[in-house]
């Protein structure tokens, strides 16, 4: 870390840490200046926008001001215009990070790339959908980590009204997910996805073996005919036997954990339709719009950076919660995990220097009302500060009674506002400290476009704390050992701890 960033850091660590009751006893007007509405209107979909709510946290003018002067220093516009203009941002691996390309943001060359591809996968998700490969009624995508992570997401969001096809996301190696899988689809009206960015991934190949073995084994006449493969190694796919015209490739310079915008979006496409996968590739860019034409506190990702920073590094919190009021987001938390703890896990700078002070905080979360009556009494109080992201929508995702969603929402606030204020009590036991922090977003509605602005939101904001830490968030090398070691283990080579060992003989391993 060079002088003038450390510096930037220490101003941090020393100013004046008020409580939140303190903060807006002194100005009334905080969520006026902490929070912020971002709209955006897409065509034949309408307008719908999202509120982004930081006064919960201590963010205070000085310390905003303070990391406004960090992120100069730490030469964020450089990095955004870097990221954008597809120049190398991923320094270990000499590759540029061009997935904002893929929903319209990057040079003119990544883009018109990005469209090609898209065109290719619309017209394979049309032929499919008029029947081009007979009736196909269900999909089994196989794949692990982002290849996996983001379709989930994305078809049990947005499939709880309709779903074209029937889709089944397998990653685990455990066989028991792939024969979940199995019992759920009829072979003879079943497609198989593997998504795999080099096409050798061993759990998600073993499980594609398995999957074209079940089709064979069922009768099925050409089960290699039944593969459509997402790569960024097309050869490997043929190699592999899989016809080149059900080869949807997407460039090398897009990361697993950023590819839902690629081909690895195929089951969402072939789910709900390329009308909404492109609704919400629209949201996206949305999103890369306002990051791109905002500056410091205005730029919603690198405010929600900000807050994180404040807490990771000067708090030293080592976790952050994320909570989402709505069951179609039930499977945000997990995507997050993957997107901002294997981004910015990191113990070394981009320039391979140790990194001063913490980076990635644990990112963990659930469901409300659920988490209320699980994990909230820690929160409340237990000894461990944990700021927490609450997510809801005001428009319902159901047709139940209105009392439904108006519980929902009712209760989402009431954690933030209790978080906050605390409870005083002659019973220690019933006494609650406050001063918690929270940050809201709140969407219009959540359909396809906002969904896709969601992740793009916080992709953009993992990339924003990247810069202030001055880390490579677009390597993970850190997945490798022990995949390696595990490689070591089949082969019966390498010298293992007596530990290892015990655990390799009982489970019969060696």
């Amino acid at each position: 870390m060079n002088e003038v960033i450390s510096a930037a850091w220490q101003r941090l660590a020393m100013l004046d840490r008020p409580s939140l009751g303190e903060l807006f006893d002194r100005d009334r007007d905080r969520f006026d200046k902490l929070s912020q509405r971002i709209e955006f209107d897409i065509p034949d979909n309408g307008t719908n926008g999202l509120l982004l709510d930081w006064s919960k946290t201590h963010l205070d003018e000085p310390t905003l001001d303070a990391f406004e002067a960090l992120a100069e220093v730490c030469g964020f516009a450089a990095a955004q215009a870097a990221l954008f203009g597809g120049d190398v941002v991923n320094p270990t691996e000499g590759r540029a990070a061009t997935h904002g390309a893929m929903r319209g943001s990057g040079t003119e060359a990544d883009v018109e790339e990005g469209e090609a591809l898209l065109a290719r996968m619309g017209m394979l998700v049309g032929a499919i959908h008029d029947g081009a490969l007979g009736d196909v009624k269900h999909l089994i995508h196989i794949g692990i980590g982002g290849s996996a992570l983001g379709p989930d997401l994305a078809v049990d969001a947005l499939t709880r009204d309709l779903e074209l096809v029937d889709v089944h996301v397998v990653s685990n190696i455990d066989g028991l997910a792939l024969e979940q899988a199995f019992a759920a689809c009829d072979p003879n009206h079943t497609l198989i996805a593997v998504a795999s960015k080099t096409f050798t991934t061993i759990e998600t190949m073993t499980n594609a073996a398995s999957a074209l073995k079940w089709l064979q084994d069922n009768g099925v006449s050409d089960p290699s005919g039944r593969v459509v493969a997402l790569t960024a190694n097309p050869e490997g796919a043929v190699e592999w036997g899989i016809d080149e015209t059900r080869i949807l490739p997407f460039p090398e310079s897009v990361g697993g954990r950023y590819s839902l915008w690629s081909s690895i979006g195929f089951p969402v496409a072939l789910a709900v339709g390329m009308d909404d996968f492109r609704a919400m590739l629209a949201g996206a860019k949305a999103i890369d719009d306002h990051f791109r034409s905002n500056e410091g506190r205005a730029n919603g990702p690198l405010l929600a950076a900000f807050a994180d920073q404040y807490y990771a590094r000067i708090r030293r919190c080592q976790t952050r919660a994320v909570f989402a009021y709505d069951e179609r987001l039930a499977l945000f938390p997990d995507y997050l995990q993957q997107l901002e703890m294997e981004s910015n896990g990191k113990s070394v700078t981009a320039g391979g220097e140790p990194v001063i002070g913490p980076t990635a905080p644990i990112t963990w979360g659930g469901v409300g009302t659920d988490a209320q009556h699980a994990v909230f009494q820690l929160l409340h109080q237990g000894t461990h500060l944990v700021p927490v992201d609450f997510i809801a929508s005001i428009a319902p995702g159901d047709e139940l009674d209105p009392a439904h969603h108006r519980q929902l929402l009712m209760n989402c606030f009431a954690q933030g506002a209790a978080l906050m204020a605390g409870k005083s009590s002659d019973d220690p036991a019933r006494a609650y400290p406050g001063d918690r922090p929270s940050a809201m977003i709140l969407v219009d509605d959540l359909d396809a476009a906002m969904l896709g602005a969601l992740i793009a939101f916080h992709e953009h904001r993992t990339f924003a704390n990247a810069v202030l830490m001055e880390i490579n968030p677009f390597d993970q090398f850190g997945v490798e050992l022990g995949k390696s070691i595990a490689k070591q283990i089949d082969s019966g080579e390498g010298d293992f701890d007596p530990s290892t060992k015990a655990l390799m003989t009982a489970a019969g391993l060696s």
